[in-house]
């Protein structure tokens, strides 16, 4: 067999070297005739043998890096200076001319060194031939003129934006050369022209918020943004656009919204006052397209609903000390009608949000924010707790509401009513206000519908949990089970005849743990009321012996017959009052320490029944001396003259305001509950600083009321003291759970 002639290094090399110049050559545009067969087989078969001849004579590392200086010397030598020589849009082209022509030559030698990059690569781990070429167009060229690539592109983009007519084959040939490159060289482009981007709409937004009003500045950020979209559809690439659009947003709308939105060319104001739909629905759709372009906006839908909101309560308040100076009512004559305007005011702007603001949560999150600004504003001295726990107690008491045959309206109310208690911040101080008066409604047979208590509690509970009603639950629950015990009592004495306390009596037992707290007096009954006491012991005791009585006299009433000379009257009274009243069967004249004694009663009790029997509208008592005011020397004797046109009057006690107790009462459980709180964290956390434990306390019991920094604070100093926390002995800001 014929051995094979062996090819030297520079002799092969020689070889190839014509075949690559032919190569440039043509490439170049000069005169060259094309490959034919034998030629490029000849090249390939020169490549293949220096690379299968045994070592020393095989030369495939030598080709290798021949490879890359041949593209290394062409870029250098040719390439490089034809792109240095030009600027701007013809740089552009050339380079986009050379990025063609340096991939068509990658090609061709990758064809020629076919056997090298089969061979000889892959075992070595080595890039492939055509990563080679690539990657030295990419560092010869791209690191040398990326900065007047990216100048020359962005000014081509800055043309187009200016209305120029650009050739955007040629921008997107230019930005693919970026994809193109795989080398990182996209993320620095993105950020040049976001900045560059920045610049010129916050240059043009200088300018046009001066020339334009409201309508038309919108009119040209929206062009702005078709542009870029356009921009981006066409030459640029598909990521890039949220950045772009955010960018454009920024710059052109959110910089300046606030002065867009408030200076005197804008109309937004007047789209809120006149109801303009469309402009404003236009402007919604306009704003939000862009990330957090509607955020002023709705900050300033949002100061114009507190604003509607404050004038209300500024309103409210006047007309408060108008009726504090007529000596009116305040609280209860006003809490009606301010909480209605309140209900009114809140659909209002609800209906708003849904017609004209594209019912966007923004729009709702600022109107909620709004009317807890001025929803925790109290009206002539009272809080929007106490004023909204009145308006539900005129709603639910018997003839409190003119729509109270409307289920379905009543239903509806009481949702909107919960609704503005999500405004409050102290949802404790309504649940205890509405608990007093539900007690008082319940006791004294005054609720209008037992449905509608029911119904109020659901929603409560659905918007603020089952702790915030289970109390009130618990008093609904009592009643009913009363009911079934008045009538098991009186089954008791239809069956004992002998056990009768000659009196009609109807007893209410109730659950104490319920209710709120009420004084508890060792009133010295009448023999009469005493008879009363001892039966239904008797027979409460058949029903169960492990549970206590305590009898609250304060509760009670009585209907007692009045004789009196011009006729007979039915008197409905306390049973304080009654047993006033029943000591002038045996004595015609008692004087106010004779009563007091008697009745065992303190001296505020005493003065306040007594004022209501003898300085009241009904005078059942004569007083001496005749004045408005009740002393310790006074002296009482029944009025046997008293006359009135009714058969049957009720004669209520003058009302104790309760406030200073609810408050008190409040106070007192805020106390446990921040406790309760700091307890908690700090036995799961074991170990906290002070800054950190107040604010989980506060988010913990922020649904229910805003606890005060301070209080947590002397909250804190009262568990030390109690050995429940203790100081970090070097920091004394962190504190440590003792178990």
């Amino acid at each position: 067999m014929k051995s094979r002639k062996m090819i030297d290094l520079e002799q092969g090399w020689e070889f190839m070297r014509k075949g690559i110049t032919k190569l440039k050559n043509r490439l170049e545009g000069l005169p060259e005739t094309p490959f034919s067969s034998e030629e490029y087989m000849m090249l390939y078969t020169t490549v293949y043998d220096m690379c299968t001849q045994k070592p020393p004579h095989n030369y495939s590392q030598q080709l290798y890096d021949r490879y890359r200086e041949s593209f290394e010397e062409y870029i250098t030598s040719t390439v490089l200076p034809s792109l240095k020589e030009k600027h701007g849009e013809v740089m552009l082209r050339e380079l986009v001319k050379r990025e063609a022509n340096h991939k068509v030559m990658v090609r061709w030698l990758s064809h020629f060194f076919y056997y090298l990059d089969w061979h000889f690569t892959p075992p070595q781990s080595l890039p492939t031939l055509n990563e080679v070429g690539l990657t030295c167009f990419h560092d010869l060229v791209y690191r040398e003129l990326f900065a007047k690539v990216v100048g020359a592109v962005i000014s081509l983009i800055d043309q187009g934006r200016e209305g120029g007519q650009i050739d955007r084959a040629l921008l997107k040939g230019a930005l693919d050369i970026f994809v193109g490159s795989g080398m990182g060289k996209m993320i620095d482009f993105e950020a040049s022209l976001l900045k560059d981007t920045a610049a010129y709409y916050s240059r043009k937004a200088s300018e046009w918020i001066l020339e334009n009003s409201f309508t038309d500045y919108m009119l040209k950020v929206e062009e702005c943004l078709k542009h870029e979209r356009d921009m981006v559809s066409h030459c640029l690439f598909s990521s890039i656009e949220p950045k772009l659009l955010e960018c454009v947003g920024q710059n052109l709308l959110s910089v300046y919204a606030i002065q867009l939105l408030q200076n005197e060319r804008s109309e937004y104001h007047a789209f809120l006052r006149e109801d303009k739909v469309e402009d404003l629905l236009r402007m919604v759709s306009r704003f939000s397209k862009i990330p957090g372009g509607l955020n002023p906006a709705a900050s300033i839908f949002k100061q114009l609903v507190a604003a509607d909101g404050i004038a209300l309560v500024r309103k409210a308040e006047d007309a408060a000390s108008n009726k504090k100076a007529e000596k009116k009512d305040a609280v209860g004559l006003h809490a009606q009608d301010f909480v209605w305007k309140m209900i009114e005011l809140d659909d209002k702007y609800l209906a708003y949000v849904k017609d004209n603001l594209e019912n966007s949560t923004l729009f709702h999150k600022a109107r909620k924010e709004a009317f807890e600004v001025f929803c925790n504003q109290g009206v002539g001295g009272s809080s929007s707790a106490e004023l909204l726990a009145t308006f539900c107690d005129n709603m639910l008491k018997k003839g409190g509401s003119e729509k109270n045959s409307d289920e379905a309206i009543i239903e509806e109310e009481l949702e909107k009513v919960v609704k503005l208690l999500s405004y409050i911040s102290d949802k404790d101080l309504f649940a205890e206000f509405h608990r007093k008066k539900l007690a008082r409604r319940l006791l004294f047979d005054k609720s209008a519908n037992d449905d509608h208590e029911r119904s109020i509690l659901t929603k409560l509970k659905q918007q603020c949990g089952g702790q915030f009603t289970s109390k009130m639950e618990g008093m609904v629950t009592d009643l009913t089970l009363a009911r079934e015990n008045q009538n098991s009592f009186e089954e008791y004495l239809s069956n004992n005849p002998n056990a009768s306390p000659g009196i009609d009596l109807t007893v209410t037992v109730l659950t104490t743990g319920f209710w709120p707290s009420y004084k508890s007096f060792d009133l010295n009954l009448p023999a009469e009321m005493v008879r009363c006491v001892e039966v239904f012991k008797e027979f409460y005791q058949t029903k169960t012996k492990h549970r206590k009585l305590t009898w609250i006299y304060s509760l009670g009433t009585c209907n007692i017959i009045g004789k009196f000379e011009p006729k007979t009257m039915e008197l409905i009274v306390t049973t304080y009052q009654a047993s006033a009243l029943l000591l002038f069967n045996t004595s015609e004249r008692l004087s106010y320490s004779e009563i007091m004694n008697q009745l065992n009663l303190s001296d505020d009790d005493v003065v306040r029944l007594l004022h209501s029997l003898s300085c009241a509208k009904y005078k059942i008592l004569n007083k001496e001396p005749n004045t408005k005011t009740i002393l310790p020397t006074d002296h009482f004797q029944f009025n046997a003259k008293f006359i009135d046109k009714m058969r049957r009057i009720k004669i209520p006690l003058p009302p104790v305001d309760e406030k200073k107790k609810v408050i008190e009462d409040v106070d007192k459980d805020r106390r446990y509950a921040i406790d309760a709180s700091i307890v908690r964290i700090m036995k799961s956390r074991k170990v906290l600083g002070h800054q950190q434990l107040v604010m989980e306390c506060v988010e913990q019991l922020g649904r229910m009321f805003k606890p005060d920094f301070k209080a947590i604070k002397k909250r804190i100093e009262d568990l030390i003291t109690r050995d429940y926390l203790e100081r970090d002995k070097d920091n004394p800001n962190l504190f440590r759970y003792l178990a």
